[in-house]
């Protein structure tokens, strides 16, 4: 996981390694622009050579990166344009070297370097570039622009998106964006890629800025880890190295068996909603884990049993008033005592008495790890007439709640929107009062620990927003923290793998089928894809 850091954090980073470790400034500036040329090469097919590259560069840092940038691209071979929104003495002094080294090389065929008013800053037409590069601001702006300012960042992603082949980079942080808000300020640029330094900060990773960013890379350029370390921030993002160190420690061997990989229990389904215990006995199974048992209202067990793939056991659960009845949890000891994990909620309805009084009987008896999921979340809502919160301890086991934003309402005990308006303080109040883990699902999955850390998933896309996609998440989850109960992993740190492996699945379906046509039952399939990928990526 990498730690997210606000612009004054990271500002405290860079001084104290030229403090501590005695790198310059003017270093790491040049470590920054090696970055970014770096990802301009590879993108390019591997040289510059004769492309047409567009940095439009501020006054101060951001604009001494872009300066030093349209150097290192110049010497490779690229035809580069650097416009100044200002003049060269009115840089910033780190910056300014790099922009007379840039003045030195003189105007020629392939270099133009300019101070220039803002309002002929159109002549530079943005879609006659190979690469636009935005070095205006990066993380140093906290009002919004206005003036010809805002209207160049507007003109100038019109022309870039014109011409779908110019490639549009932003340095650090989108200009236009405050890098510690979620929420755009005012006028801004919109990025293909953004090449953010040392850290990530919160307008890279969280919506609804963090799209504005396109793909992001996290360049290394000099500082030590231990710097970032030090910083006292629990948010994070997720990484790919998260997953893939999970999916390692729970490797199979020559000696595995289907009781040593775990055993994921769901109950979940209705004669109405048969489909979403499916999905989620489907998805358990494709996860790895050794066994995944579905039990099901009587009244849906024909139809469940039917669509489900034959691996996954199915059971039924006795019904009163359409619902499961109130003996249900003796009758089926045996199996919830098997478990490894419990998820519980999915397809149940949620308005009959005998399903509320086993949802909480599960809960407050568990020895293992319980999802809470759906209709069942609704039991534990401070709107409930006779409402009792989840014992958070109970067997000293994990409670893991996974609700999307409406749910997450209704558990806070309210309709106002202001409430969750910041979502990452809204997810760690939660999770730290109640002692849960709680996954708010919705764009950009927010993972909640008990100790007040927060983890920003970057995976999954908008087509995962259709019907069936919560279930199959849910059933990913089952199978990954039952294996993980056996291999004595980190429930936490499950959790966040298991939420990044399900978002690369709907990546991964994108590609494949597009998000209009994509379904929750492609995205369970395209795990197959997923675990290849990691197990290339463990081969020599």
């Amino acid at each position: 996981m990498l730690k997210v850091l606000t612009a004054e954090q990271m500002r405290e980073v860079d001084r104290l390694t030229t403090e501590r470790y005695g790198i310059p400034p003017i270093l790491l500036m040049e470590n920054a622009a090696h970055a970014v040329a770096r990802v301009i090469t590879e993108k390019l097919g591997g040289s510059v050579k004769g492309k047409s590259v567009l940095i439009l560069c501020g006054k101060g840092n951001n604009g001494g990166d872009g300066a030093a940038l349209a150097r290192i691209l110049w010497l490779a071979g690229a035809i580069v344009y650097a416009p100044i929104f200002g003049c060269v003495d009115e840089t910033s002094a780190d910056a300014r070297g790099n922009f007379e080294s840039l003045l030195r090389l003189g105007s020629g065929e392939r270099a133009y370097i300019t101070s220039v008013e803002l309002q002929t800053m159109t002549e530079f037409s943005a879609e006659r570039y190979d690469v636009v590069v935005d070095a205006v601001f990066g993380t140093g702006l906290s009002r919004p622009v206005g003036g010809a300012l805002a209207d160049t960042f507007s003109w100038h992603e019109l022309q870039a998106r014109k011409n779908k082949r110019t490639l549009f980079i932003s340095i650090d942080l989108p200009s236009g964006l405050d890098a510690d808000i979620s929420t755009p300020i005012g006028p801004h640029v919109s990025a293909d890629m953004t090449v953010t330094f040392t850290a990530p900060k919160p307008a890279n990773v969280l919506p609804p800025s963090s799209p504005l960013n396109g793909e992001l890379i996290v360049a290394n350029i000099g500082s030590p880890i231990e710097l970032v370390d030090e910083q006292l921030s629990s948010l994070f993002v997720a990484e790919r190295s998260d997953a893939a160190r999970w999916l390692e420690r729970s490797d199979f061997s020559s000696g595995d068996y289907k009781n040593k990989r775990g055993h994921a229990l769901i109950i979940a389904g209705s004669e109405d909603y048969s489909g979403a215990a499916v999905m989620c006995g489907n998805s358990a199974m494709r996860s790895g884990v050794g066994l995944a048992t579905l039990l099901v209202p009587a009244s849906c067990k024909v139809e469940v049993a039917s669509r489900v793939i034959p691996e996954v056991i199915v059971r039924a659960i006795g019904e009163a008033d359409g619902g499961v009845s109130a003996e249900a949890f003796a009758a089926n000891e045996d199996v919830v005592r098997q478990a490894d994990s419990i998820l519980v909620g999915p397809g149940l309805k949620a308005t009959v008495k005998g399903v509320e009084k086993f949802v909480r009987e599960i809960v407050s008896s568990r020895e293992v790890p319980v999802i809470v999921d759906a209709g069942a979340l609704w039991f534990f809502s401070p709107l409930r007439a006779g409402n009792v919160q989840p014992p958070a301890t109970a067997g000293g086991s994990d409670l893991i709640l996974t609700p999307h934003e409406g749910e997450f309402m209704r558990l806070l005990g309210t309709d106002d929107k202001e409430v969750i308006k910041d979502r990452v303080a809204a997810v760690r109040d939660f999770a730290t009062s109640n002692n849960v883990i709680l996954v708010l699902k919705g764009e950009r999955v927010l993972i909640g620990s008990p100790d007040g850390r927060v983890v920003v998933n970057p995976t999954g896309n908008s087509g995962l927003g259709k019907a069936g996609n919560g279930d199959t998440l849910a059933g990913i989850l089952a199978g990954f923290v039952a294996q993980a109960v056996k291999f004595k992993i980190d429930i936490f740190e499950t959790v966040v793998a298991a939420v990044y492996v399900a978002g690369m699945a709907g990546d991964v379906a994108e590609k494949k089928y597009g998000k209009r046509v994509m379904t929750a039952s492609d995205v369970r399939e395209c795990l197959v894809d997923v675990f290849a990928e990691f197990e290339k990526m463990d081969q020599p």
